[in-house]
């Protein structure tokens, strides 16, 4: 059995090509390779999405919680297949049965799970949800694909 490691902002900044306001993982506090990952992000008010969504009551863009819950399935793709010595980048191909069972605010902290369920021809399928306090936020199936950046 692989051992559970972490990584700390710096390693996911190594690893996944998003930087400020787009970077949506803090900490991953667990990843085993080729199976599961947890990692966190702190909401906070100060988001930039937040000033227009909404101004009298902040809620966080589903669309910005599946691409949180997608570079956690990116990073644990890296960590399954190994850093890539060129410049290869995973990218999301895919989403189904995405679901959000309750609204994100300022003030949660986001826990994000992906596991790796197969991959087929190139293609990674994960399995990935987001809860706070415990509570499903959200979930969906998602598929990425390695690319070269150079194309």
């Amino acid at each position: 059995m692989t051992e559970p490691v972490q990584m700390d902002i710096h390693r996911i900044m190594q690893l996944l090509p998003h930087r400020y306001p787009f970077l949506l993982i803090d900490r991953v506090t667990e990843c085993i390779p080729g199976e599961t990952l947890t990692g966190i992000k702190n909401v906070t008010v100060n988001e930039p999405f937040f000033s227009g969504h909404f101004p009298q009551r902040p809620v966080m863009p589903g669309v910005i919680i599946l691409e949180a819950m997608a570079q956690a399935t990116g990073l644990l793709a890296f960590a399954t297949a190994g850093t890539p010595e060129d410049d290869t980048l995973y990218y999301l191909v895919g989403i189904d049965k995405a679901r959000f069972r309750r609204p994100v605010e300022p003030g949660d902290q986001l826990v994000l799970n992906a596991s790796l369920t197969r991959t087929r021809r190139n293609i990674w399928m994960f399995g990935a949800t987001a809860e706070v306090n415990g509570e499903a936020v959200s979930s969906a199936e998602m598929m990425c694909a390695p690319r070269s950046n150079q194309n």
